[in-house]
């Protein structure tokens, strides 16, 4: 999707730009935004699907200007209970969008949110596994004054991985062995009710000790399906553990993609967001040079290249200068492991666009698994320098047979959350005993990258950090409002199997 021409864009924005300037409050006065979460119907080569959506004035997602205040009256006219989540930003505990926190909106329920925007590329979606699953999520955009003058065009890449059945039907074959990984023990209770309420999970099958899982009883070949690769010493890694119907790039596949209109010569911010439910992807802009310059909505030393991975839940920003000439530009989306592909076309008016196949014709590595990328990534505005007060070590364990992942040898339901005071500088090392990458998202705070593998980095800032398997990152974090904050695994089968504790801040002494 695109959100202006670049020459547009300035000529809408005046007005925007004199707003930007007016202090904070002058858009307190502003009405607040209608935002609802509906239902609609894609068309999915060639076939009709009714999936979730968030709709607002402009169609699904929002965008703001700097300065203005997420202001947002979100109606849920699904005829389900949901709750959706402002991905990356750092509202009120009580406006988070999180189950633990606060009770599903009913169906017809409105709720109102008011809180100070950060700048930079975010989204929001369900925090009910099955409804991000059915794709109830969206682009949440925060310009910066920059964005408004900037003489570039802006261009979102907003990515899905889709099954033509129920959520509840994926999640009963990933667990039950039935997706492709062979026989497994029972599944834990799966429903939509559970999801939507984690405390409420029979957590039967689940492991009870970070050794239970974490390496015994793992299957260790035969599962060409799951995209395992060999790697670590020689031990299996699962990369995928579901083959989705279709993987979509702003709501379209291949067959038919979002070609969008740029001028000869003109400069592009692409603003690529990971919202699939269980797939790592890498971003190919082919042969156009890009510039990353923000992961997470934060931005970051500049790094060129053509090919960077990306996990879920986690965004990246780009530059690219197109050369001053006509043609058209494919951002591919390449899978994790496998020949699956989606993306968009960038073309100028009249160019010839190329039809491109939904399968590469060989398969995508496995990523990061060295953490090599993680490792290049350096904040531009990093955290102060300041002693450590807390240090916490945050185990992940899990397997796909019993198909179950924990935190710290427990499951939603028996975890300990993790301790911390209000103010303090919180030191957390997530060690990955498992075979599974984990894409770590924690919530209402940004955190900074501290540490690969024992190493000492100045990372780049995050809400969503990758965790290869067998791999250790640490991140530190200033503690913030004294509440209880989601830390989860934002692979929504894994969390959906009880791999989510709290962040729990406690008033400072």
């Amino acid at each position: 999707m695109t959100i202006f021409s670049r020459r547009g864009f300035l000529a809408a924005s005046a007005a925007a730009i004199a707003a930007a300037q007016m202090p904070r409050f002058a858009f307190a006065q502003a009405a607040p935004i209608a935002l609802s979460a509906t239902t609609r119907t894609l068309d999915i080569n060639g076939r009709a699907a009714t999936v979730f959506g968030l709709s607002g004035p402009g169609g699904q997602g929002l965008t703001f200007d700097p300065g203005q205040r997420f202001r947002v009256d979100l109606t849920n006219n699904l005829d389900v209970p949901t709750i959706v989540h402002w991905h990356g930003q750092i509202p009120p505990n009580a406006q988070d969008g999180a189950p633990n926190t606060v009770p599903l909106m009913a169906p017809g329920e409105t709720r109102s949110y008011d809180y100070e925007t950060r700048p930079g590329t975010f989204w929001m979606h369900a925090h009910v596994p099955t409804h991000e699953m059915r794709l109830l999520a969206a682009p949440l955009i925060v310009r910066t004054p920059e964005d408004l003058t900037a003489d570039r065009q802006e261009v979102v890449l907003f990515l899905h991985d889709f099954s033509f059945k129920a959520p509840e039907e994926v999640l009963e074959e990933i667990a039950t062995g039935g997706a492709g990984h062979g026989d497994a023990s029972p599944a834990p209770n799966m429903s939509s009710t559970a999801m939507g309420n984690m405390p409420g999970m029979d957590h039967g099958a689940m492991p009870t000790g970070s050794g239970e899982g974490a390496m015994g009883g793992m299957p260790m070949g035969n599962m060409p399906d799951m995209g395992g690769m060999m790697g670590m010493d020689g031990m299996a890694m699962d990369l995928n553990d579901y083959n989705w119907d279709a993987y979509l790039a702003n709501d379209r596949t291949l067959s038919d993609p979002d070609v969008v209109q740029v001028e000869r010569g003109g400069r592009i911010r692409l603003r690529v967001i990971n919202a699939a439910a269980a797939t790592v992807f890498w971003i190919d802009t082919g042969a156009a040079q890009a510039r990353l310059i923000a992961v997470d909505g934060d931005s970051v030393q500049p790094i060129s290249g053509t090919r960077f991975g990306l996990a879920m839940a986690q965004r990246m920003d780009f530059e690219i200068d197109l050369p001053n000439e006509s043609g058209a530009w494919p951002i591919l989306a390449l899978r994790e492991g496998a020949r699956e592909r989606t993306g968009l076309i960038l073309a100028t008016p009249g160019a010839e666009v190329p039809r491109i196949d939904g399968l590469a014709e060989n398969d995508a590595p496995a990523f990061d698994t060295d953490l090599s990328q993680e490792a290049r990534l350096v904040a531009l505005h990093p955290l102060l320098e300041r002693p450590v007060d807390r240090s916490q070590m945050i185990m992940l364990g899990g397997s796909m047979q019993p198909y179950a992942w924990t935190i710290n040898g427990a499951a939603w339901g028996r975890h300990q959350p993790i301790p911390a005071r209000a103010g303090e500088r919180v030191s957390l090392m997530f060690h990955n005993m498992s075979m599974m990458g984990h894409p770590m998202h924690l919530h209402g705070h940004v955190f900074q990258v501290v540490g690969l593998n024992g190493r000492r980095v100045s990372g780049a800032l995050r809400d969503t950090v990758y965790v290869p398997p067998m791999a250790m990152v640490e991140i530190a974090v200033d503690a913030g409002e004294a509440a209880r904050w989601m830390l989860h695994c934002h692979h929504m089968p894994h969390m959906a199997s009880g791999m989510m504790t709290e962040f729990s801040v406690e008033a400072s002494a």
